[in-house]
């Protein structure tokens, strides 16, 4: 299987130590697989299928900012305080993915410093272009006309 995503980026020897900590789950299409605010005590790596990843819109319903596939992280809230969801899930389609466990991953980068680097580098690159589909996506439905294509 070709590697895409986070398990692209880190070294062979880091994810293999990685990898020893997850386990295989599924989500039926339409599972809300975290919502916005709660407690963010894990993350996953996507192997088949997409999730959407939506925000609250006071007043309104929930807006789609961005759609993950295969090989992409999903959930990054585990790694910053207060350790809460910044966003919501759902499956878009029957997903198969990798769960990792916050606690268990932070204890091996405590020890593992070349897999502590690349994944926090690999993180960092998440949240920004995270933050950049949230702004583009909620300019484009918000905002004045053509405001999101613009950065």
């Amino acid at each position: 299987m070709k590697r895409t995503g986070v398990l692209a980026a880190l070294p062979e020897e880091p994810r293999e130590r990685l990898m020893a900590l997850s386990r295989e789950v599924t989500f039926d299409v339409g599972t809300r697989i975290f919502e916005e605010g709660g407690r963010a005590d894990r993350f996953w790596v996507i192997r088949t299928g997409n999730v959407e990843l939506d925000i609250h819109v006071p007043g309104r319903r929930a807006a789609v900012v961005e759609t993950l596939g295969p090989g992409r992280m999903l959930g990054w809230s585990w790694l910053c305080p207060p350790h809460q969801w910044h966003l919501g899930a759902e499956a878009a389609s029957p997903v198969r993915a990798w769960e990792f466990g916050a606690a268990e991953v932070l204890e091996l980068c405590a020890r593992d410093h070349e897999l502590d680097h690349a994944l926090l580098m690999y993180v960092i690159e998440v949240i920004g272009r995270r933050l950049r589909a949230a702004r583009t996506r909620l300019l484009d439905l918000y905002g004045p006309y053509g405001s999101g294509s613009q950065e």
